[in-house]
Order: structure tokens, then C-alpha cells, then sequence
């Protein structure tokens, strides 16, 4: 199977359909931001009824909260007037103690209230964002499965991880941080204008007077910030595909001494993310301190006047003190609702490279009505069969092959020839362009896909082994397998001899690198697991290019002896792995040139023949490894 970001077999790598921001204009890439926007509102939308009693919760924090300055007024005015006697030459009332007491007591009652109401629309906030993203990467994860295998062909595959995991965490993060600031600020607003205008009419328009100013300013710095959040997410996506792609491929980095080479890449993508990073982080962080700069202009403004007003007489010290707490009041949220439009801008950029993933094209639908072949025996036919991996780039043209049920099919041929591309047809990991492949009579393309894959037992020259015991890995072909039957497995393939020799033998656990087995051993655990999955057809690519020639002749000899009643297609490039084979068919540039058995096709002296005199062959096992094998 080609894997991530390979080259295909006609040895043309496919164009990567990686991130594309830094090549678009920027006026394009603030555009498409504004849907992304709308996306994340229609994901909200389901939480409507959370989100609106969130905001009942929010609204009365902030009202319980907006009668703490009027009491903090009142309980000054108490205190002034009880002096203000004194300073009149009049009888000095004295202050009020019990009184104060008793205001700043209702004080404290209600910002305990509203603490509590903040903390539980909190709680409900964080509740919605938690299920919004739950949904998202549910999301992902779906459309991950029904993704075409073009897709992972032509994009690394840690640009895909980072869009899946990266991406949405961030996304998450901006939703939990200003989801409840966007729905509080702005009833703030509203709330201590209208108290201010009520407290003094004069002192309020000095305040509105800095609102368009912050407006136009965060909306202009905003505007510039989200294209640059695009930017640095794109590079930590570029960055985590490196990262991904020099980490499974360590080995070979050390082998060849590239690691200089690695290193110095992997700084220059760092230094890319950082650059990106930098200017996205203080564009967005100029928003913040110019809004205050704006709102301490007013302040000083308003302090100025009130103090002027107090003096005139038509202003009491207390209303000039809660005006100024309600001014600074008003301020933040306005301060707030800047910096949350700053930090959207990086979610905003996070969820429209989520979104790209979620809207990638995915593979055709099963068919509405799937047809199962009656029996399964086996039996293949390619009819006329023409593929490409691009349309100018043909590969496979006007391919027919006949393929009997229980025999075995051999298909050889030089690199890029179409060898994997044909069992990727077969499986439908990709769809033919013309023509039809046949199981049992019955057109692939009428089959749902888990239906036809359940009849393959697949065999890759690349061994993929997952993080688990090597039961449940030769399990992975046979949901629900008995031990017994595990361990049958393993000894037909011949597994079962090194698997007992390990610590824990077959609850051995493999880890990510798979550590302590050899790679023949690997092998030979994925031709178990194919094998005990009982398919009708196997498909063996490159099965045995991992072994060493014992390990190859008791494969050799399990598979003669699982073969039996099993169509199967062996992809190979060493011939004397597939002497043995009923057809063996040679292709060159997509087409068959030739089939027969081994000695037929050696007598004709054609393509089969150079192949095999060329020395790009392998020498059949020799006795000693033979009878070694016994």
C-alpha cells in the first residue's frame, strides 16, 4: 500500500495539498476567516438552552455587582456627612456606624451572590465548550476514516495529526477563555452605562466618547492579527510534520549521518513557527494595553470633571466615587471584548484548518442496495481495467486477468510498473477509472467495503504493529479470537516458536517501536494475524522482503499449507520467492506483457527472462538453509 506522502508507482510523487496560507493574498485568507466564524457559532447552537441560562447566570452576577458602587457611594456619603456638621459649625451628627455597617453588609451578601453566579456560569461554560470539542474531535475522527487514501498520500502525515489535535485543542482553549467574556462584557456595558447616565449624563458622554475609538482600533488590529495566526499555525503544522516524519525514521537518520542535516531543517521550521508566532502574539497583544490607554484617558478625564462637579455642589462625593468605580467598570469589559476578539483570531485560524479537514473530499458512498456474492470462493476478474494517479499521468491501461479460485497469482515487474496499485484496486483503496473488477461475479464497486475487505487477508512489506500484546495483535485480524485459536495461528505461520522464547510470550507488549522483536518477527506476527482472519483471497506485498532466508522458507512453507482453498496475490520483487506460483504476471508501464508458470515464462525468453537474468532476483533458498528449516 503507498503510504504517506510516498511516491506513487509510476515514481511521481503527488502534488502535498499543504497548508496554502502563505501563497494566498491576505484579503483572501480574511475572507474565508469570516466562515469559519459562522461555523463555530452553528457549533455552539445545539447549547443554546446551556449557553442561555449560562447568560441568566452572567446577567445577574453583573446586576448584583452593579449595586456594589452605589452602596460603596452611600456608605461614603454616610461617613462625609457625618463630618460635614462639624465643618459647618453646626451640630455634628456624628457618623453612623450602625448604619455603614449595615451597607457594607448588604455589600458583602451581594458580591458573594454574584461570586456564586460567575462560578456557576463557569461551570456551564465550561461544560458546553468541553461537549462542543468532544463533538469536534468525534467529528475528525470520522472523517479521518472516510477519507480517501489519496488524502494521506498527499499530505504529511503530522500536518494531519497537528490539524487533529493541535487545532482543536487550541480551539478549545479560545472557546473557554472568551466564550464567557463575550457573553457577560457586553451586558456590562450596557448595564454600567446606563447607571452612569443616571448617576450623571455629563460624566457618561466623556465616557462613550472613547468607545468608537477602541472600536475602530481593536477592529483594525484584529484585522491584521488573524492572517498571522493562520500563518503560525500552518508553520507548527509544517513543524510537526518533520518532527514526525525524522522521529519514525530515526534509524535511518543516524545510518546515513544526516543528523546535522535533520537539525538543521527542523531549525529552520522552528524558526519559521517562531517568526510566525511572534507577530501573531503581539498583534494581538497590542489590543490589550491600547484599549487601556484609551479607557485611563477617560478615567483621568472623568476624575478631573467630578472633582470640578463636586466642588460646583452638583455632584455629592459618593456619586463621584461609584461613577468612577462604574467608569472603570465600564472600561474593562470594553478592554476584554478587544482582547477576546485578539485571542479569537488564533482560534479562528484553528477551526478553519479544522474545517478543511472536515470538508476534504471524502471516498464515494457504499451502494444504497450492496450486493454480496453468493459464495465466496475466490474467483477474480479484471475487466478492462484503466487507472491513473493523475489525468495526465496514465498508469494502468485496458488491464484484464483472470484469476481461478484457489490458485495463486505472482505479479512482477520493475519498480513503477503497478504492482501495489493493483491489490490497492482490488481492495478499493482506490476506485478504477474504467472497466470493473469482479469477486465471485460480482462487481467490487456493488459491495460495501467492510464486505469486501472482510474476505482480504492483507500482508504489507512495511510490518504495522500496534501498542498492545502480541495476542491482541494477531487478534486484530479476527475480532473475538480464543486464545486457542491465536495461538494456531502463530504456529502454522511459524510465530509460535519465537513468540514462547520472549518474557511473557504471547502478552508480551509491543511498544511503539515494537523493541525486542526483530523485524522478521514482526513479519511473521502480521501473517498471522492475516491469517487467522480465514480470508477467501490474500494479498501479500512484499511479505517476505523483511526475513532472512530461514525465516523466509518457513513462511514459504506456512503459506503453501494456508494457500489451500485461498486465491492469492503475491506482490514481489524477489523471484525465487514465487517459483511455486500457478500464474505469474509480469507488467511493465501498467499493461501485462506476459504470464504463465515460472518455467514457461523462462523458455520464452522475454520479460520474465531479463527480469530474472538481470540479477534483480534472489537465489532460491540452498539446502543448508532447507533443511535448517525442518
Amino acid at each position: 500500500m503507498v503510504s504517506p506522502g510516498s511516491r506513487s508507482e509510476s515514481g511521481a510523487r503527488e502534488p502535498d495539498s499543504r497548508v496554502e496560507s502563505d501563497a494566498r493574498e491576505p484579503e483572501a485568507r480574511e475572507s474565508e476567516a469570516r466562515a469559519p466564524g459562522r461555523r463555530l457559532v452553528g457549533l455552539l447552537r445545539p447549547h443554546r438552552s446551556l449557553i442561555s441560562l449560562a447568560l441568566a447566570l452572567g446577567i445577574g452576577g453583573i446586576t448584583l455587582n452593579a449595586f456594589g458602587p452605589l452602596l460603596l457611594g452611600k456608605a461614603t456619603d454616610l461617613i462625609v456627612d457625618g463630618y460635614i456638621g462639624d465643618a459647618a459649625n453646626s451640630p455634628a451628627p456624628g457618623v453612623d456606624f450602625g448604619e455603614v455597617g449595615r451597607v457594607l453588609l448588604i455589600l458583602l451578601v451581594l458580591y458573594v451572590a454574584a461570586s456564586l453566579f460567575m462560578l456557576a456560569q463557569g461551570r456551564l461554560i465550561a461544560a458546553v465548550v468541553q461537549r462542543v470539542v468532544f463533538d469536534l474531535r468525534e467529528k475528525a475522527e470520522d472523517k479521518l476514516s472516510r477519507l480517501p487514501l489519496r488524502y494521506f498520500d498527499r499530505n504529511p502525515a503530522g500536518e494531519i495529526l497537528s490539524r487533529a489535535t493541535n487545532d482543536v485543542d487550541n480551539l478549545q482553549q479560545t472557546l473557554q477563555q472568551t466564550l464567557a467574556e463575550l457573553i457577560t462584557s457586553v451586558f456590562s456595558i450596557v448595564t454600567m452605562l446606563i447607571l452612569m447616565l443616571v448617576i450623571s449624563p455629563s460624566l457618561a458622554l466623556i465616557m462613550l466618547a472613547s468607545v468608537p475609538v477602541s472600536a475602530v482600533l481593536a477592529a483594525w488590529i484584529s484585522k491584521r492579527a488573524q492572517p498571522r495566526f493562520a500563518d503560525q499555525w500552518a508553520a507548527s503544522g509544517t513543524m510537526n510534520g518533520h518532527v514526525e516524519e525524522i522521529y519514525t525514521g530515526h534509524s535511518l537518520v543516524k545510518g546515513f549521518g544526516r543528523r546535522e542535516q535533520a537539525e538543521r531543517r527542523f531549525d529552520a521550521h522552528n524558526e519559521a513557527l517562531y517568526r510566525a508566532g511572534r507577530k501573531a502574539q503581539f498583534a494581538s497583544g497590542t489590543i490589550e494595553p491600547s484599549m487601556m490607554f484609551i479607557a485611563n484617558l477617560g478615567y483621568v478625564a472623568v476624575a478631573v470633571v467630578g472633582a470640578w462637579q463636586v466642588v460646583n455642589g452638583s455632584l455629592s462625593l459618593g456619586d463621584v466615587q461609584a461613577f468612577i468605580l462604574y467608569s472603570r467598570q465600564f472600561s474593562q469589559p470594553i478592554v476584554q471584548v478587544a482582547s477576546v476578539a485578539g485571542r479569537l483570531q488564533s482560534g479562528i485560524a484553528s477551526a478553519a484548518r479544522v474545517f478543511t479537514l472536515l470538508d476534504a473530499e471524502e471516498q464515494g458512498p457504499d451502494p444504497e442496495r450492496p450486493v454480496r456474492p453468493e459464495r465466496a470462493g475466490g474467483r477474480v476478474r479484471f475487466d478492462r481495467v484503466s487507472f491513473r494517479y493523475s489525468p495526465e499521468a496514465p498508469l494502468i491501461e485496458d488491464l484484464s486477468l483472470n484469476v481461478e479460485p484457489g490458485s495463486t497469482v505472482a505479479i512482477v515487474g520493475p519498480t513503477g510498473a503497478g504492482k501495489t496499485t493493483l491489490g490497492n484496486l482490488l481492495m478499493r483503496f482506490y476506485e478504477v477509472g474504467d472497466g470493473r473488477i469482479l469477486l465471485d461475479g460480482t462487481d467490487i464497486a456493488s459491495m460495501t467495503r467492510d464486505d469486501l475487505r472482510s474476505r482480504f487477508g492483507l500482508v504489507l512489506q512495511d510490518t504495522w504493529l500496534f501498542r498492545g500484546t502480541i495476542a491482541e495483535n494477531i487478534a486484530y485480524g479476527h475480532a473475538g479470537a480464543t486464545r486457542d485459536e491465536i495461538v494456531a495461528a502463530a504456529r502454522a505461520t511459524c510465530a509460535d516458536r519465537f513468540i514462547r522464547t520472549l518474557p511473557d510470550g504471547y502478552d508480551t507488549v509491543l511498544d511503539d517501536e515494537s523493541a525486542g522483536v526483530s523485524a522478521g518477527e514482526k513479519q511473521l506476527i502480521t501473517v498471522a494475524r492475516a491469517f487467522l482472519s480465514a480470508p477467501a483471497v490474500l494479498v501479500l506485498d512484499e511479505a517476505t522482503s523483511s526475513v532472512d532466508t530461514r525465516t523466509e522458507v518457513l513462511i514459504q512453507r506456512a503459506m503453501n499449507t494456508l494457500r489451500e482453498g485461498r486465491t492469492s496475490f503475491v506482490i514481489a520483487h524477489r523471484l525465487s520467492t514465487i517459483r511455486d506460483a500457478d500464474v505469474i504476471v509480469v507488467m511493465e508501464s501498467g499493461r501485462i506483457v506476459e504470464q504463465g508458470t515460472h518455467d514457461d515464462l523462462i523458455h520464452r525468453q522475454g520479460a520474465y527472462a531479463r527480469l530474472h537474468a538481470s540479477g534483480a532476483h534472489d537465489e532460491s533458498p540452498g539446502p543448508e538453509a532447507a533443511s535448517t528449516a525442518r
